[in-house]
């Protein structure tokens, strides 16, 4: 423990931390600030972390450590008793729990700042199946996973360019090689610079230039914002025409259906839809939850090693062998009454995997349906842009459009028979044909009699009363459930609003709480700090007493080895040595003061001996200097310079 302590306490004083921690003040720091410390490690990890504890609640800091150490996978000691422990000792701030964690990160804080940064942008968000039935929210998803796995192949390319080692050599070469580009690309401004000068209103011909550049930029800029919006209208024109034939086939349906088939189709509709809600999805999100729950379980628990595997797999087997044993029992009582329950059962579990097995079709179906209208309405597109005409459906072929494409042909073969000289053969004929076909629904019609319009009429009054009497508990059941939705919004509303009020009324106390918090942590750490320094008063106050108790001690002391000891004793030996000392200092001087006199004489017949030798000295020079230029003679009484 005390090494773990030493090493925490000594990467904590170094970059970026510098607590300046020793192992006596770490380790009486108390449980809010340890988790301080904590905190600013994983801060340090994750910039997101970066949080002052005394504003936050504790469970919400225990929260938020425990999911960065779980995306850090980080493995508390112990089993699943222990991990309760764990956590309770994180809320706390226990020293036990926190140590191991702080010597973990500590250890190797590079990696797991690499382990955290990949974690915001790999750690996958989980939609909801029937979310993802809406065809927006399939497609944003998917881009997601797509820019998911873009962002692992850039990482992996990354790390391998940081790994990928060049040899100074080839670097050497490519910084020359570039530095010899640069000198050519300078001469060549130059050269330019000096050609263009020679040209008349050179300066405004390159602010024309310049502002070409601007403009060709801008211009390229405007293309792409018009792709943009030509992509945009393209998409908006597709949704419209998909809207439009929603609608269009949803009013084909409107008006070609009969009660029968509009109810049929309703509670066909009904029974899928409440076979989804209450049976399908149910199963769904059990399973779901109850993976959710072993992953939960299984996070939670220890790492495993080999011999926890060997462990587990001998259990398994073990089990295995009993099923085994229980089935051949069972198979050999081969009682009658459960063959008949385990038949129903199967037949059972066969009849609900054909139901989910068709109702999984079913939304293929109409999935596939989706895609196909959606290649529908890109073909009409193509088609349009070919030939500038619109394809007709069935249901667009309308009595105004084929009217008018009878006009078209009606002109069409006039201007032929007038061509051929037998104008009016085509009305002629049409009126005969008009002609004989009033005659044959007039005697259509007299041959009818009263008694089968009488019948029909029957017919129609009996089939209206049917439909009536079939749609009347329809509508009861449907007043019944508008006055019932009634009800419940207006209880709604109610529970609403005394929600909103009670919210109001537990912010407000929640406020005043916190604000009574802050007052409270406030003076607690004046009290606290004043403890502190009290406390190092009183240290100092015994650690002098301790002294003067020693010194007494040695002072009165018989031995006088002891009373040597005695501070007292050594000031009193001092005081006697400088005494010593400056009486020795004083003679001295004394004996400086009355010699002064004598040596300053000495010193300044120094002086002007050291000033007459300086002087011979010159004149033997100068004498030197005179005989090296020429040489005077005395002859006869007379003086002969010779050169």
């Amino acid at each position: 423990m005390s090494d773990q302590i030493k090493f925490i306490v000594d990467n904590l004083n170094k970059e970026p931390f510098r607590k300046n921690y020793n192992l006596i003040t770490f380790d009486s720091l108390e449980p809010m600030q340890l988790l301080q410390v904590l905190s600013d490690v994983l801060a340090e990890i994750d910039p997101k972390q970066v949080v002052d504890i005394r504003e936050e609640m504790p469970e919400q800091t225990a929260k938020r450590m425990l999911s960065l150490l779980g995306i850090l996978k980080y493995k508390p000691p112990g089993n699943a008793t222990d991990m309760s422990n764990f956590r309770q000792g994180l809320v706390i701030g226990s020293k036990p729990v926190i140590y191991p964690v702080l010597h973990w990160l500590l250890q190797r804080t590079n990696e797991l700042k690499k382990r955290a940064y990949l974690a915001r942008f790999l750690i996958k968000l989980e939609v909801p199946s029937e979310f993802l039935q809406d065809e927006t929210v399939a497609d944003t998803n998917k881009q997601y996973e797509d820019l998911m796995e873009a962002f692992k192949t850039l990482h992996k390319e990354c790390e391998q360019l940081k790994t990928f080692g060049f040899s100074t050599a080839e670097i050497r070469r490519d910084i020359s090689a570039m530095e010899e580009e640069k000198d050519q690309l300078i001469k060549r401004v130059e050269r330019l610079k000096k050609r263009v000068e020679t040209v008349q209103n050179h300066q405004r011909m390159l602010k024309i230039a310049r502002q070409l550049r601007v403009e060709k930029e801008r211009e390229e800029f405007l293309a792409q914002q018009k792709q943009e919006q030509k992509n945009q209208l393209f998409h908006a024109v597709q949704r419209l025409q998909r809207i439009q034939n929603q609608l269009k086939s949803m009013r084909h349906a409107a008006a070609d259906a009969k009660p029968e088939s509009l109810m049929k189709r309703l509670e066909e509709e009904i029974k899928f839809n409440s076979y989804m809600v209450t049976e399908k999805f149910p199963k769904e999100l059990e399973n779901k939850k109850k993976e959710l729950h072993f992953l939960q379980k299984v996070v939670s628990e220890p790492a495993m090693g080999h011999s926890d595997l060997l462990e587990l797999e001998s259990k398994i087997n073990e089990i295995n062998t009993q099923i085994s044993q229980l089935i051949e029992k069972k198979m050999m009582r081969n009682e009658p009454i459960e063959g008949k329950l385990s038949l129903y059962r199967q037949q059972a579990s066969i009849i609900s995997r054909k139901k989910e097995a068709k109702a999984e079709e079913l939304q293929e179906a109409k999935e596939k349906l989706a895609n196909l209208e959606r290649e529908v309405s890109a073909k009409t597109n193509q088609t349009r842009e070919f030939d500038g005409t619109e394809v007709l459906k069935g249901d667009e072929r309308t009595e105004e459009l084929l009217k008018q494409r009878h006009k078209n042909i009606q002109h069409q073969l006039q201007t032929i028979e007038e061509k051929k000289g037998i104008s009016g053969y085509s009305y002629t004929q049409e009126e005969l044909e008009r002609v004989s076909a009033l005659k044959s629904e007039v005697d259509e019609v007299k041959g009818r009699t009263l008694d089968d319009m009488s019948e029909m009429v029957k017919r129609l009054n009996s089939l209206v009363s049917e439909k009536k009497s079939a749609l009347a508990p329809v509508i009861k059941e449907l007043r019944q459930l508008r006055q019932k939705c009634q009800e419940l919004t207006q209880e709604c509303d109610e529970k609403k609003s005394q929600y909103d009020s009670c919210a109001a009324g537990l912010e407000s106390n929640r406020s005043k709480l916190e604000q009574e918090v802050r007052g409270l942590r406030e003076e607690c750490l004046q009290d606290e700090s004043r403890y502190h320094y009290t406390n190092c008063m009183i240290k100092n106050l015994e650690v002098q007493l301790c002294r003067a108790t020693d010194e007494m001690k040695a002072y009165v002391s018989s031995d006088q080895q002891e009373k040597r000891k005695a501070i007292r004793e050594q000031y009193t030996k001092n005081i006697a040595e400088q005494e010593n000392l400056g009486k020795k200092l004083r003679e001295k001087q004394k004996a400086v003061r009355e010699s002064h006199g004598p040596n300053m004489k000495q010193v300044k017949m120094w002086r002007d001996f050291e000033q007459l030798m300086e002087c011979k000295k010159q004149c033997f020079l100068k004498q030197q200097s005179q005989t090296s230029i020429g040489q005077v003679i005395q002859e006869g009484g007379e003086d002969r310079l010779i050169l």
